[in-house]
């Protein structure tokens, strides 16, 4: 604003001057620079160590670059993200659920299925029916530079691999074995494929273990496919009863056929040699025969009555020309006994 006239001591006219905006800018950046600083220091102070676990390793990148693997323990690195730490656990035992997911752990676990989890567990079995399979992987991180930086998402990419694996594991059995006789089978080949497949991507995972935690028909057939199983082991257990009845009848019919011809074997044995010790005996009987006629023929005869005369009766034989011996004989007495004269 102006103002015309002569009494402001010569001055012709009189301007006011603009207010100063910028001052206070001025003033509080002056007093925020000190606390930026001491910000900056506190921050880098805070990021410039940091800690591994007893079971972790550390993989650190300076500017997104891996540099080194730490062990567990205390250390420092640049701070300001210039360095970074990426913990991997290698000592510990890690778990991927398939078909069904965890909700609570503990003594009593609860579990809880979605979509996504009913998509992965529905496969197609060599006999072209529909099996819903959930399965376990327990793996262990090998070598954590390769499970980190070889592929992008590790856990996505062994996610993917095993369902692949029982897939093709699956696909190649009939689904009486995968519900039954061939699941330590189908385990173990899953298992094995599994950890062909993490070879060939180099992702750095051992696969300690693949275990089938439940296998079901499908919910629409679960009735009419129980009925079938049912039946199935009851034939089993039919041919399981007649083998049973088999194994122990045939053997003890064969044991007693072995022993009724070993028996005609050890008989005829027997007689055969009997029968050449008799002629044996009686070849040397006639040999000695020959060399004395007489002797022998007395010992046979002497031999011979004193094996009958014990079992003939008591006989009194009388001279008709003796006389005087019947006072000594007592007959009478004999005759009592009931002897025969």
């Amino acid at each position: 604003m102006s103002e015309f006239g002569g009494g402001n001591g010569g001055k012709f006219f009189d301007e006011e001057q603009p207010p100063d905006f910028g001052a206070p800018l001025r003033g509080l950046g002056r007093a925020l620079g000190p606390i930026l600083l001491v910000g900056m220091i506190v921050i880098a102070a805070f990021t410039s160590y940091y800690q591994i676990e007893p079971d972790e390793v550390g993989l650190v990148t300076r500017f997104g670059a891996y540099t080194s693997t730490v062990e567990p323990g205390l250390h420092f690195k640049i701070p300001m993200g210039v360095d970074r730490v990426i913990k991997v656990p290698v000592q510990r035992q890690l778990k991927e659920e398939f078909g069904f997911r965890t909700s609570r752990p503990g003594v009593r676990s609860e579990y809880e299925q979605d979509e996504g989890s009913g998509r992965e567990s529905t496969m197609l079995t060599g006999d072209l029916n529909v099996a819903n399979v959930e399965w376990i992987v327990q793996y262990k991180v090998r070598n954590p530079r390769k499970y980190v930086f070889r592929v992008r998402n590790a856990r996505t990419t062994l996610r993917d691999m095993s369902e692949a694996a029982m897939r093709k594991v699956v696909g190649d059995h009939s689904v009486t074995e995968v519900l039954t006789v061939g699941r330590e089978q189908v385990q173990m080949l899953a298992k094995r494929e599994l950890q062909l497949l993490c070879d060939r991507y180099d992702i750095g995972i051992e696969v300690l273990q693949l275990v089938l935690q439940d296998v079901n028909p499908p919910a629409p057939v679960r009735d009419s496919f129980n009925e079938v199983n049912q039946a199935i082991q009851e034939r089993e257990r039919a041919v399981n009863q007649a083998w049973a009845r088999y194994n122990s009848v045939i053997p003890e019919a064969r044991g007693k056929a072995e022993q009724a011809v070993q028996g005609a074997e050890g008989y005829a044995k027997e007689r055969t040699n009997e029968a050449k010790g008799d002629v044996a005996r009686f070849v040397a009987l006639e040999e000695e025969y020959r060399k004395a006629p007489q002797v022998t023929r007395s010992r046979l005869y002497l031999e011979k009555m004193a094996k009958v005369l014990p079992k003939a009766r008591r006989r009194v034989y009388i001279d008709d020309a003796l006389d005087g011996l019947l006072p000594v004989l007592s007959l009478n007495s004999a005759q009592r006994k009931g002897a025969k004269p």
